[in-house]
């Protein structure tokens, strides 16, 4: 157990002591100075966790009915690491203490970088370069190219969650978020991972901070949700969340949407401060982040079950049943959505009715979250493997 640190409200995203722990939670929201451009999903890029820097989960483009294997490559570990996409390569990490990149084409070695500890956080790609966490407590920055170590930035204890990115406040520089489980976010300079500043919130941080409207928002184990100034890491506001959150918040028209431990799914209002609906069905935990819609959010349970429900007023819409938890983040591309299963299993699901339209038997457990890029879905597994999907049937050239 981990426990490095203060108070005994330790959380470790991948172990399942604390699925019943009882104590209240704490989200973090920060004020900010946001950056767009290349750090956002196209139809040919997944260039970070859930794809952008909301946070919000979807992908641009369509996906067939029917997806076939493509490829598959494995590491010496498990995968609970998400992908991230660009240039036509695979960023992913592997419990086998490795980041690697990998062809989207064909799963082809390009290069692989080896960390201290397992790298269970999602790399962020962004200016020529791969920023990734380990549980080693470092934040390594990578030439994306031939996998070169640019700098390093150590933490005081490791970093599951992924990087996210904001422009400094002048715009001439952009910086890198990281949360660890040393308490404290830290937004360290891209160009040369000197730190620009770190706050400090009560207990461990688990997911990766999201960022939209001038705002960013993590989730830990200290029961509250931090509103911070990016733009020099000062605390703006608090907001009571409940309970631990085991994932990641998403933003989008100034709420934030996030699940927590003691099996509830929350919305609330940046501006206000306040709980703007809160949604609750059976006594599960909720680790898996949402994706946003304009008017839906999707997210898994450990009821093994995804569920939809309306973005507005919290109401359900539909569930989806799975044999197993459902940690792994959906996805949203076009009409459908994309999950992993505790079950073994990779779902397709129609996105208006919630009903089954494809799955793929990995046999081991999905924890990761997929990452769709060029009609392509890329996802890890629990059995040391990369698979990536495509449609199954190719037209000619």
């Amino acid at each position: 157990m981990e426990n490095r640190r203060r108070g005994n409200g330790a959380m470790n995203t991948h172990s399942g002591w604390w699925r019943s722990w009882p104590v209240p939670l704490t989200v973090a929201v920060l004020s900010a100075c946001c950056g767009t451009g290349s750090g956002a999903p196209t139809r040919d890029a997944w260039p970070m966790f859930r794809g952008g820097p909301g946070l919000e989960g979807v992908a641009p483009g369509r996906l067939e009915a029917a997806l076939a294997l493509r490829w598959s490559v494995k590491t010496q570990g498990p995968v609970k690491s998400s992908a991230a996409i660009a240039n036509g390569q695979v960023f992913i990490g592997s419990g086998d203490s490795h980041v690697h990149a990998l062809s989207l084409k064909d799963g082809t070695r390009r290069w692989t970088f080896k960390t201290g500890d397992a790298v269970d956080s999602a790399p962020l790609v962004l200016g020529g370069r791969v920023y990734a966490g380990s549980n080693d407590g470092v934040l390594y920055a990578l030439d994306d190219a031939t996998g070169a170590l640019q700098w390093k930035y150590p933490t005081g204890d490791k970093i599951v969650g992924g990087p996210n990115w904001v422009r400094s406040p002048d715009g001439r520089a952009t910086w890198i978020l990281v949360g660890s489980y040393d308490f404290k976010l830290h937004c360290v300079d891209a160009a040369t991972g000197k730190s620009n500043w770190v706050y400090e919130s009560s207990n461990y941080i688990n997911g990766t901070p999201a960022v939209a409207d001038g705002k960013s928002v993590f989730g830990g184990c200290d029961a509250m949700l931090h509103v911070v100034s990016l733009a020099d890491g000062r605390s703006v506001r608090q907001i009571a969340g409940g309970a631990y959150i085991g994932g990641s918040a998403a933003l989008a028209g100034g709420r934030a949407y996030f699940g927590q431990m003691e099996n509830e799914f929350l919305c609330v209002d940046l501006a206000q401060g306040t709980n703007a609906w809160t949604y609750r069905d059976r006594n599960f935990p909720y680790v898996s982040s949402p994706a946003l819609t304009p008017d839906r959010v999707l997210f898994g349970g450990r009821d093994k079950r995804l569920h939809c429900v309306g973005r507005a007023d919290g109401r359900p819409h539909w569930t989806f049943t799975t044999r197993g938890q459902v940690d792994s983040s959906p996805v949203v591309c076009g009409d459908k959505v994309v999950v992993g299963s505790g079950d073994g299993r990779l779902y397709l699901v129609s996105l208006a009715q919630g009903k089954e339209l494809w799955s793929f038997e990995i046999g081991e457990a999905i924890e990761s979250s997929p990452a769709v890029a060029g009609n392509t879905v890329v996802i890890g597994s629990d059995d040391g493997g990369v698979y990536a999907f495509g449609p199954a049937a190719v037209p000619p050239r």
